[in-house]
């Protein structure tokens, strides 16, 4: 395999430190007024191996900028209906400004239920209906913390959107959807033509390669491959796939939804999995919890 260059590289990471190294300098002069800090909770169930390594850095992170933050963590056999009821105990404690269920959760629980039972101004994964329904609107609201991510990567990294044509793969509430939401939207950060893709698209390959930008989020390891991108184009890669690799000490790698070895040398610009997307994932997260905390989208009741 021929090497792959690198100077096109999207550093995910260290966009995502530049962001928690604002957060942590706000939360300081919060904490010197005499505020307290914001707090952050997360819901894990089970013992999915990739939710454990996520929940683990969003405890790292909340540490890094100051935050406070509670890990509930429950067995997979957590009745639905136990669930909804700690949901609820979250939603009436003062003292958590946001919190998250991370997902995916067991069969028999039904995550559409939890993410509506979340009160919106506490949903800091931008999930619940109020806020999809807010951001659709073009009102305030706490945004999806992935999409979200991925604008602000492009905005940060200098990369212009207004004008351009955009494909995205993938059509979940999670990722695909919301992210072509945002990149349509008349901002500063946005304004593109937005084509949304998704695995009964025809003639995919042909679409994309029409694609300034190209958003892959459709959750199949190494879907994009060469033939798919135009010479020049900007590649986001949502997709991190635990795949399993005799070669590495935990027993997988990561990959992601594109062909990295084959697109990398094509785009003018490119995220890598890991270090790209997911990062920025984190940090949307905690600015979504600083929002909160702070009452910026949903201001909070007079005390």
């Amino acid at each position: 395999m021929s090497p792959v260059q690198t100077n096109n590289l999207i550093d995910g990471k260290q966009t995502a430190e530049d962001i928690k190294a604002e957060i942590a300098t706000e939360v300081a002069a919060m904490k010197a007024a005499g505020t307290r800090a914001p707090h952050l909770a997360a819901i894990l169930v089970g013992h999915d191996g990739g939710s454990e390594t996520y929940v683990r850095n969003k405890v790292l992170a909340c540490e890094r900028v100051g935050f406070s933050s509670t890990l509930l963590r429950y067995e997979d056999d957590i009745t639905e209906a136990a669930l909804l009821a700690k949901v609820d105990e979250l939603n009436r404690d003062p003292e958590i400004d946001g919190f998250i269920v991370q997902l995916p959760m067991p069969a028999h629980i039904n995550p559409e239920k939890v993410i509506e039972a979340i009160r919106p101004e506490k949903d800091v994964d931008g999930f619940h209906p109020m806020n999809i329904g807010r951001m659709v609107a073009g009102l305030p609201a706490l945004l999806p913390a992935t999409p979200s991510g991925i604008v602000e990567l492009l905005s940060r990294q200098g990369i212009k959107t207004s004008g351009k044509h955009a494909v995205v793969i993938g059509r979940s509430n999670i990722v695909g959807t919301p992210v072509s939401i945002l990149l349509a939207k008349n901002l500063d950060t946005a304004n593109c033509t937005v084509t949304l893709c998704h695995s009964r698209t025809e003639n995919l390959a042909e679409i994309c390669r029409t694609a300034d930008i190209v958003v892959a989020a459709i959750g199949r390891p190494e879907f994009v491959t060469a033939d798919m991108i135009r010479p020049g184009a900007v590649v986001i890669d949502v997709g991190t796939t635990r795949v399993a690799d005799a070669n590495k000490k935990s027993g997988y790698s990561l990959k992601g939804d594109v062909n990295f070895a084959e697109v990398a040398p094509l785009a003018s610009a490119i995220t890598p999995v890991p270090g790209g997307v997911g990062p920025m994932t984190i940090a949307m997260l905690l600015l979504n919890t600083l929002r909160a905390a702070k009452g910026e989208i949903y201001p909070h009741p007079a005390s």
